[in-house]
């Protein structure tokens, strides 16, 4: 779910402009899952703008702070929300965690890094949800170590039906500045992409694990 319209659209602004949104219809992107995109979103391009990033700072810190209060500790998911997430925690003046997708095969063979303690409240960002598999992988982590995992919020949703799933059955609230559908309305405004790319986009997300450029 996202927080409001006008946030999502600002988001979607934000994203388009600093081209963290790359189109590739005719030669597509290739997931880690193996599923072909024509669309591909590195929210981590965020961290090099500074006025932008703050903007997501903020936004996310604010809506933290007034749906659950101040949590124990703001959790990172390794890696693209490590840099967003630290800086999320310090609007807000908490500790930070981070969770790798695996424990390390050496050393002290952590997946949580940082110090958190059992039984502590924490509130997990995000960059980016497609299936929400890597993500509900960092709660799990975060459940076996006896931690109280509050909800999830994140940049970007690509707003697959599978996520909507898998968070339900896991009983994780997530919530988003913005949603692939709000990114489509803002790109077609601003003629970032044409109508013909538009139903591309649009085809693709009904059916990603299916498509195939054509």
């Amino acid at each position: 779910m996202i927080f409001d319209k006008d946030t999502a659209k600002k988001t979607a602004e934000v994203l388009l402009q600093i081209n963290a949104i790359k189109l590739s219809p005719q030669e597509p992107f290739t997931w880690a899952s193996g599923w072909k995109s024509p669309i591909y979103c590195d929210n981590r391009i965020v961290l090099s703008f500074p006025t932008i990033r703050n903007y997501i700072r903020e936004t996310i810190g604010k809506y933290i702070e007034r749906e659950y209060g101040k949590p124990d500790v703001i959790a990172g998911v390794a890696t693209g929300a490590i840099g967003i997430g630290m800086l999320v925690a310090e609007y807000l003046g908490l500790p930070f965690i981070y969770v790798r997708p695996d424990a390390k095969g050496h050393g002290r063979k952590n997946q949580i890094e940082g110090f958190v303690e059992s039984g502590q409240n924490v509130v997990v960002v995000e960059d980016l949800i497609s299936t929400g598999k890597s993500s509900l992988n960092a709660v799990k982590a975060l459940k076996e170590a006896n931690i109280n995992v509050k909800g999830m919020v994140a940049i970007f949703t690509y707003g697959f039906e599978i996520a909507e799933t898998n968070f339900k059955e896991e009983n994780i609230r997530l919530n988003t500045l913005s949603n692939y559908e709000s990114l489509l309305e803002e790109a077609l405004e601003t003629n970032y992409i044409s109508e013909k790319q538009l139903k591309t986009l649009s085809e693709w997300n009904t059916n990603p694990s299916e498509w195939n450029a054509i």
